[in-house]
This record gives structure tokens, C-alpha cells and sequence, in this order.
């Protein structure tokens, strides 16, 4: 077999193929010191926003230097109900030493609504909260660990609800769900490879990878200001690409070996081929993801870090892990006997078990233990399981698909494209926005309590705007002014007195709008527009008082303001990147285009999937869904991870049809055949990913469903509308067009191979 010199990827393969043993004990000591080092140290989660250059920034600016940072911490609430009055002596007594009780946990200040300022008692006497003050001293771990302790004190008198509100409090599970994508994995991956062992391969390889990401992550929190959620979402996105990473890696290795090269020739051609797509592909994640950093927000970019940070090691983990694993394997990759057959299908049922929280279902793990050990001693046990034979790639589904897809490519191209477009149109109707803490689940104490706030004193309350004005004694009657045309104003529910900072000879004072609409509904956002814009301007032009709306709603609207504005602009640096790097790789004008304007469809598509469902509501109780704005980060986080994954699939397909055209000079047939070749894989990596994404809609969180929803989804597009239909027909109607590219273009740009760089 002649073949062109290796590249540094396949030299590394080698290293650890050769080396297998220091390989595996470099892995398993460096995660061992890794996850020893996180559990060490901790996490220290930040779930504050960097807010950028806003009217709510110098409002908040003002409170830190007139009113002590009033306000400007995280804070809570404890809101009880009582049939027989929150005033009933019983209750007081008992409210009260609730109140002292939690007062005196660390970092924790109760103000009660019997002691005056700081709570409150609704006009009816019905409902009454205390407000929750939490030092800035206290990690994520410490509020949600004060929050169980509360909560744990709560009364148990007859008539009395107590509930405890506020996000910083809020109980946190570590999620499981992961737990169903593994389980679903297996099964995919015996189908597709009719090996135990090699499902094992990308099955460990992942969950090393991820297990690396999720120290450095961990360990990355006390560095940058990383959001608590951007673990699961890392884990997720980790969890995807290095099962489909380590699947291409195994895949190619097995052609090798059925074409009849030694296990170490297969391993470096296998590495020389789809080992460099991987680092393409994987770099390619990475490179968008952080990205974001243009965004100029901590909490962007620690989400953006975290979540690179995932993808590097799982990539890591596939060239150089797997390679050594394979090496272990050896001939027994193509070996299936029944005991591992059972003991794999068991440890599914188990893991699923886990990530459902089916206790029962846990029998199924020291089963496969029994089957294991029984099927050393059993014969039929020890029984290899029939392979399936292969089929000539002209006699494959996947071949005769493509071309059926091909002698109709105007229909199916126009069809495709309609569908995409007609999935895509929600998008017209994006409100970016936060979701308030009435989307929590609704057995959860913090939606209890933000409902029993909302009936009590009005669904404003649980989001009251802050006004601050500097000025001086002269400015006072405006002030009064100012507060008359606020109680007049439509959308206003109520407007507190002045509480100036120094009643002597103010220079700021403070006063509290709360809105006749919940936080997160638009007609709040319409009413913030207009005070800023219209009311307050009109009464304070002119004179020397200077007035800034801030408070948490009005930091999550210039929050999304802010993104909005720069989100367009990282668009067109990926989609510019996008076509750079396919141009460079395949030698082609048409290709990447097509791939930009596939990938715009297919997330677009995805966006009004996740808008009809997590904005309009459609199919919301299915979820346990309530209707908000989508978060303002998540198009973003969507786009940057969406790119990458399309690209893998799109090296991986077009590699394949660009070696057989180079092979047979047929247009047509290479598009069949390269469909052919990878329509197996490219299916079982996209239906590995599709459940582990989708799976997160098992968990709490709703920016978690979000992007659970959101990623599969457009997986799930890209695998088959796009890949499976669009691209045979665009390719079929360019025919040799699609490899064009201007002589004096070819010769500038540099080169770089993937697929098929060897010769056999």
C-alpha cells in the first residue's frame, strides 16, 4: 500500500496505539487528579449579570453610592398565607420564630413584615412575605444550602402556607438525564455495529471526555464568572460530539480492517482520515463557541468558556484515548457474544432507570454483573452472535435513496427548502427576554411562592422597578411631580413615596413602580420604554433632577438590548468562518455556500420550533411549559453549537463524495455512493444526539428544555431534511460545479486534507 506521509493527528494515533498501556494510565491518573482537584476546591457558581452600559447600570450605580447598594444584592422572600389571617396571634408567634431562626443562618438577614420596613401584608390580611437579604460573601452552594434550611423551618400550623421565593434560593438538583442519551446510545450503537465492544469504544471515550470537561469546568469557576447552568449545558453538548467523534474514529478503523490492513495501518488511516475531520470539526465548535467573547459579558463568555471547555476534552479524549482503547480491542471490535449482548442491553435499562428515577429499573445493573460472570461458566452464554453481511453500497437504502433524490432535484430541493421556511417562520415573532420565576416547575416552592406573591399584592410585585434620582432640595417638588404622573400612567399599579438618602439635605432619592404586569410579560417591557422614553422625560426636562429606571427587570431587558444589538454581528463572523473553512478543505465556491445558506435554514428552522413551543405555548403542557420571551443568549449559544455539528456532518458526508469523485470523475454516482458510505453512521451519530439533547426535557430548568429542545431539533434537521435530501438534490442540479474554484484562488489558499489523504 503506497501512502503520502502521515500528519501529526495519525502520529499521535500511533503513539497511543502503540503505547496503549502509559496512554490509559496518563487518562485515568489525569482525571483522577482532575476531579480530585474540583471536588477539593469546589464550585463557585456566579448567577449574577455583568450589565452593560444601560439607564439600569447608573440606576444601580446611584444605590451604590447614595443608598449603601440597596437592592443591588441577591435577595429572597418567605411568603405565607393563613386561612385565619396572617395577624392571628398563633401565626405571628410562630412566623416570628421562623423569622429569628433563619436570621441566624450565616449570611442570611430576615426582614419581617410585622417589624415595618423591609415585608408586607396584602389588603386583605391574607398573604404576607418577609423579605430575604443575602451577603454578596455567599456562593451559589451556600444561598441554595440556606435556602433547604429555610425552608426546613418552615411551620406546620393548621391553615398556614409557607413558601419560599426567589432564584437564589431555589432548590438545585444535579441532573440525570444525560443518563437517558447513554442508555438510548447503546441500543443505537449495537445496531450499527453489531459489537458490544464497539459501542463500548465511543460510549467510554465520551464519558471520559466529559468527565475531564467537568473538572476544568468546575475549577473554572473560580477563575471566570461561569453561570450554574453552564455545566448541564456542557455536559450535554460534550456528551453529543464525543460519542459522534469517537463513532467516526471507529467506523473508519473498521473499513480498514475489512479491506485487510493490520490493526496499527487501520488505526493511522483511520486517524489520517476522520481523526483530522474530528479536530476539524471539534475546532471548529470550539473556534464558534468562543466567539461569543466578542460579546464583552462575563456571563456569556464564562458560558461560552464552559462549554468549549467540554467539547477540547471530549475531542482530546477521542484522538488520543481511543486510539489505545482500539489498540486493547484489537480483532475482538468485530466480536459479539451473548453475555455481552444481555449485559450491555441490562446497563441500558439501568441507566435509564437512573436518568427516569425509576428505582426499579436499578436491578438491571448487578444483573448485568450475573450475566457477565455466568457467561464464562455457560455455553450458550459464550455463543458468538451472527454478524449481518454487508451489502454493496449500490443495494443500501441509503444508495437507492439518493438516487430517487437525485432524478427529482428541482422538486425535492424546492420541497426542502419550503419546509424548512415554513418551520422557520415563528421567527418572525422572536421576543427575546428572561423568563420570570413563574416558569419554575409548579410543585416547586419558589413558583408557589412567586403565585402566592402575584395573588396577593398583584403579578407586578414579584418585578418592581426602581427609580433613582439625583438632584438636590430644589429638585424635591419635581420629584413630587414626577410621582403624581407616574400614578397616572397606564400599565402602573403603584408608586411608592420618595425614600431620600439623607432626609436632612437630600441628594438621591429612591422610589419603588411596581407594574400592573408580571416581569417577564411584554406589556412590562412596553411600560419600561415608556418612562424612559415619554414620562419621565417630559416632567424632569429641564430641570436639574436626573432619573434612571434600573431593578432586575430592568437590567434583563438592556441585558437583552445589549445582545440583540451584537448578536448579528457574531452571526456573520461564524457564517464568514463557515465559508472560509469548507472553501479551504474542499477546494470549492459552491460547497460552502450552499452550506451557509443551509445552515441559516436549518437554525432557523430550530428557532421556530423552539419558539412556537417555549414562547406561544404550543404543546407547552406536554412539557411543563408556560409561555415566556426566549432567553437572549440562547441564539446565540444555538447558532454556535449548531455550526459546529453541521459541520461535522457536512466534512464527514462531502469528504466521502469528494474521494469518489476524485476516484470515478461521476458527479452523480459519487454523491450516491459517498451517501452510501456514510448514511449508517451519520444517522446513528444524529440519532445519539437527537436523545441526548431531547432528553433534557426531563429536568426542571427551562433554558436547560430550551437548549435540549433547540439542539435536537436541529440535529435532527441537518441529519435528514438537509443531509438526506437537500444536499444529494443541490449537488445533482451543480453536477461538476460543485468543485469549481478559480485557479488564482486555489493557489492562495492553504492546504489542508481530510478524508481519503491516503492513497491505497
Amino acid at each position: 500500500m503506497a501512502r503520502r506521509s502521515i500528519g501529526i493527528i495519525a502520529r499521535i494515533g500511533r503513539w497511543c496505539f502503540v503505547h496503549r498501556t502509559a496512554a490509559v494510565i496518563l487518562w485515568v491518573a489525569g482525571l483522577a487528579v482532575l476531579l480530585s482537584l474540583s471536588g477539593v476546591v469546589g464550585t463557585a457558581y456566579a448567577e449574577d449579570l455583568e450589565i452593560p452600559e444601560s439607564q439600569s447600570r447608573t440606576g444601580f450605580d446611584v444605590l451604590d453610592e447614595y443608598f449603601a447598594g440597596l437592592g443591588t444584592g441577591f435577595s429572597g422572600s418567605i411568603v405565607f398565607e393563613a386561612d385565619q389571617g396572617v395577624d392571628d396571634p398563633e401565626v405571628v408567634a410562630a412566623m416570628n420564630a421562623m423569622f429569628a431562626s433563619a436570621g441566624e443562618i450565616e449570611g442570611i438577614t430576615i426582614q419581617s413584615p410585622y417589624e415595618g420596613f423591609g415585608g408586607g401584608v396584602s389588603t386583605d390580611g391574607g398573604v404576607a412575605f418577609a423579605e430575604v437579604q443575602i451577603s454578596v460573601d455567599l456562593t451559589f452552594n451556600d444561598m441554595m444550602a440556606a435556602g433547604e434550611q429555610i425552608t426546613a423551618l418552615r411551620p406546620e400550623i393548621d391553615g398556614l402556607t409557607v413558601e419560599i421565593g426567589g432564584e437564589a434560593l431555589a432548590p438545585f438538583e444535579t441532573p440525570q438525564s444525560e443518563m437517558i442519551g447513554v442508555a438510548f446510545a447503546i441500543f443505537v450503537l449495537i445496531l450499527s455495529f453489531g459489537s458490544v465492544l464497539a459501542m463500548g469504544l465511543p460510549i467510554s471515550v465520551a464519558l471520559a471526555g466529559v468527565s475531564g470537561g467537568i473538572g476544568l469546568v468546575s475549577l473554572l469557576t473560580h477563575a471566570i464568572s461561569v453561570p450554574e447552568f453552564a455545566l448541564t449545558i456542557s455536559v450535554m453538548i460534550g456528551l453529543g460530539v464525543g460519542i459522534d467523534y469517537a463513532l467516526f474514529i471507529v467506523t473508519r478503523f473498521r473499513e480498514g480492517r475489512h479491506r485487510g490492513q493490520s490493526h496499527e495501518e487501520a488505526l493511522v488511516m483511520a486517524m489520517d482520515t476522520s481523526g483530522r475531520a474530528v479536530i476539524f470539526a471539534g475546532m471548529t465548535v470550539v473556534i464558534s463557541l468562543l466567539g461569543m467573547l466578542l460579546m464583552g459579558l462575563a456571563f456569556v463568555s464564562g458560558l461560552a468558556v464552559a462549554a468549549a471547555t467540554a467539547v477540547l476534552m471530549t475531542m482530546i479524549a477521542a484522538l488520543t484515548l481511543l486510539p489505545a482503547l482500539i489498540g486493547f480491542a484489537g480483532d475482538r471490535i468485530e466480536v459479539t457474544r451473548r453475555r455481552g449482548l444481555i449485559a450491555a442491553s441490562l446497563v441500558a435499562v439501568a441507566l435509564l432507570g437512573l436518568g427516569l428515577s425509576i428505582s426499579p429499573l436499578l436491578v438491571a445493573l448487578p444483573l448485568a454483573v450475573v450475566v457477565l460472570l455466568a457467561g464464562f461458566a455457560i455455553a450458550p452464554l459464550r455463543a458468538e452472535v451472527k454478524r449481518r453481511e454487508q451489502k454493496p453500497l449500490d443495494e443500501t437504502v441509503a444508495y437507492r435513496f439518493s438516487r430517487f433524490v437525485q432524478h427529482r432535484p428541482w422538486t425535492i430541493a424546492i420541497s426542502g427548502a419550503a419546509f424548512l421556511l415554513i418551520l422557520a417562520t415563528p421567527v418572525l415573532g422572536l421576543r427575546l427576554g428572561f423568563s420570570d420565576e413563574g416558569n419554575f416547575a409548579e410543585e416547586t416552592t419558589t413558583r408557589k411562592a412567586y403565585e402566592m406573591l402575584a395573588e396577593g399584592f398583584g403579578p407586578g410585585f414579584n418585578g418592581p422597578l426602581l427609580l433613582t434620582g439625583v438632584g438636590g432640595m430644589e429638585d424635591l417638588p419635581t420629584v413630587q411631580a414626577l410621582i403624581q404622573t407616574l400614578r397616572a400612567t397606564p400599565g402602573v399599579a403603584s408608586v411608592s413615596d420618595p425614600f431620600p438618602n439623607d432626609f436632612a439635605n437630600p441628594e438621591a432619592v429612591l422610589v419603588q413602580v411596581i407594574p400592573s404586569t408580571a416581569p417577564q410579560d411584554e406589556t412590562t417591557s412596553d411600560l419600561v420604554a415608556l418612562l424612559r422614553n415619554e414620562v419621565i422625560p417630559s416632567v424632569t426636562d429641564g430641570t436639574g433632577l436626573e432619573v434612571n429606571v434600573t431593578g432586575g427587570v430592568a437590567v434583563a431587558i438592556d441585558f437583552t438590548d445589549y445582545l440583540s444589538r451584537r448578536t448579528p454581528y457574531f452571526f456573520a463572523a461564524v457564517l464568514t468562518l463557515s465559508f472560509l473553512l469548507l472553501m479551504i478543505v474542499f477546494r470549492s465556491v459552491l460547497i460552502p455556500v450552499k452550506a451557509v445558506i443551509m445552515n441559516l435554514l436549518s437554525i432557523s428552522a430550530a428557532y421556530g420550533v423552539v419558539i412556537a413551543i417555549f414562547q406561544w405555548g404550543w404543546f407547552g403542557s406536554l412539557f411543563g411549559l408556560e409561555p415566556a420571551p426566549i432567553e437572549p443568549f440562547v441564539p446565540m449559544m444555538m447558532f454556535a453549537v449548531v455550526f459546529g455539528l453541521s459541520m461535522d456532518y457536512e466534512v464527514f458526508l462531502l469528504s466521502r463524495i469528494r474521494e469518489e469523485y476524485s476516484k470515478s470523475g461521476d458527479p452523480g454516482g459519487s454523491v450516491a455512493d459517498g451517501l452510501a458510505a456514510t448514511a449508517r453512521v451519520i444517522t446513528a451519530a444524529a440519532a445519539i444526539m437527537v436523545v441526548v439533547f431531547g432528553a433534557f426535557l426531563f429536568e426542571d430548568s427551562r433554558v436547560i428544555k430550551l437548549f435540549g429542545v433547540g439542539l435536537g431539533f436541529a440535529v435532527l434537521i441537518d441529519a435528514t431534511v438537509v443531509r438526506m435530501l437537500l444536499v444529494p438534490a443541490t449537488m445533482e442540479l451543480l453536477g461538476s460545479r460543485n468543485w469549481w474554484i478559480p485557479g488564482w484562488l486555489d493557489r492562495i489558499l492553504p492546504r489542508v486534507g481530510f478524508e481519503g489523504s491516503q492513497e491505497d
